[in-house]
């Protein structure tokens, strides 16, 4: 779990996600909406899948990127537990 949080601590990884919520995009459709590099955004993008935070789909001569939701949806209810106050008393 240290590599997604270690994933998740670049602002620039975490508008990678933001835009993959919405939709599936190609390296080339997030490098114009982030201006970033794309050997900038190659290293993003292999942290974010080193995490398992982003699949891979080859369209032809394209890759897509989508978001692992479930991954995702793990690492907020573990910090919700880890962050909640518990009720009991």
């Amino acid at each position: 779990m240290a590599d997604v949080y270690q994933a998740l601590s670049s602002s620039v990884r975490r508008d990678i996600l933001a835009l993959l919520k919405m939709q599936d995009l190609s390296a080339g459709d997030i490098a114009e909406q982030l201006d970033v590099g794309r050997s900038t955004l190659s290293g993003h993008l292999n942290v974010l899948k080193s995490a398992d935070l982003v699949a891979t789909q080859r369209q032809g001569t394209t890759i897509m990127y989508s978001l692992k939701t479930s991954v995702v949806e793990d690492v907020l209810n573990q910090l919700y537990s880890l962050f909640a106050k518990d009720t009991k008393e």
